[in-house]
């Protein structure tokens, strides 16, 4: 018997690793908010229009990640008007379903928008006079009792003395009404992302920067040490309740002035409406700010930050 050569081996594709689930300011911000919100969001998926001021937001945030990118000279006004249509492009390929919404004249209208936040911008800082480390970094720590952080920072700058500053870009305006909500919402996100840097880096950072492109102003503070730690644990408590809350799909609603910008009125016990069946707690439920081209500052529903 004449031996037959063995068939190929067929090459295995290795399955995609399974991503833990982990807690992003802006879900940890929505289950502060409203536990049912965050599993809305998070678990359920629920689809929540695009609003405009989000779209010029992921375009000012585009525009300045390709902006650092050159050489510093290069980083003029000039330069950075030319950025906005490109961002459009990024943006829209990014979220190709937005495409046929846009009208033409709501696209010129959002550019011309979007280049006035830039020109504001130089009002706030040169960037030709420094070069940062990173531009929408990813950031993933685990913290000592197994919570599992992640997100995307807009800018981290580290002096050449080694300290470390942590930027924020907002791109909106928050009513009267909720003006200080959304401030303290946007130090929240940063406190995050201080405890992140803290312990991914072992470095404390020396200062959170806020730059409101709309309003022209800057928010500066510096946390400490002790206060970044009594965070930390904050972090870990609301991780905790969501995983409690997910071991059996009860996630209450929390009614608050907040809702009136909620768009899950019809699937809310608190408008009368239902919520879909309890899916389960997922093995990857979406993590959120894991879309570097979606600013954390302006959501669907949420009042502009």
């Amino acid at each position: 018997m004449t031996d037959q050569p063995a068939p190929p081996a067929v090459p295995v594709e290795p399955a995609p690793p399974t991503r833990r689930p982990a807690l992003s300011p802006s879900r940890a911000s929505d289950f502060k908010q409203c536990p049912l919100l965050y599993r809305f969001r998070a678990i359920d998926r629920l689809p929540e229009p695009t609003s405009t001021a989000q779209l010029r937001g992921s375009i000012v945030h585009a525009a300045l990640e390709q902006l650092y990118s050159l050489p510093a000279p290069e980083r003029g006004p000039d330069t950075a008007m030319t950025l906005v249509d490109p961002a459009w492009e990024r943006v829209i390929a990014a979220q190709p379903g937005l495409a046929g919404d846009i009208e033409p004249a709501l696209r010129a209208e959002l550019a011309a928008e979007a280049r006035a936040l830039l020109s504001g911008y130089y009002r706030l800082e040169d960037p030709r006079r420094f070069d940062p480390q990173s531009c929408e970094q990813r950031v993933e720590v685990e913290l000592e009792d197994g919570t599992l952080l992640r997100g995307f920072v807009d800018r981290i700058d580290v002096a050449p003395t080694g300290e470390l500053r942590v930027v924020d870009y907002k791109t909106g305006k928050a009513p009267p009404e909720a003006r200080a909500l959304a401030e303290f919402k946007a130090m929240f996100q940063m406190k995050f992302y201080a405890v992140a840097l803290l312990r991914s880096r072992g470095v404390l950072p020396a200062r959170l920067r806020l730059l409101y492109l709309a309003d022209g102003q800057v928010l500066d503070y510096s946390p400490d040490l002790d206060e970044l730690l009594r965070f930390e644990k904050t972090l870990m408590a609301i991780w905790r309740a969501i995983q409690s809350a997910g071991a059996t799909g009860d996630f209450r609603p929390h009614p608050s002035r907040l809702c009136d910008w909620c768009s899950h009125h019809a699937h809310c016990p608190v408008f009368g409406g239902t919520p879909p069946p309890y899916p389960g707690w997922p093995e990857r439920p979406d993590e959120g700010d894991d879309d570097a081209e979606l600013p954390t500052d302006v959501r669907p529903s949420e009042p502009a930050a």
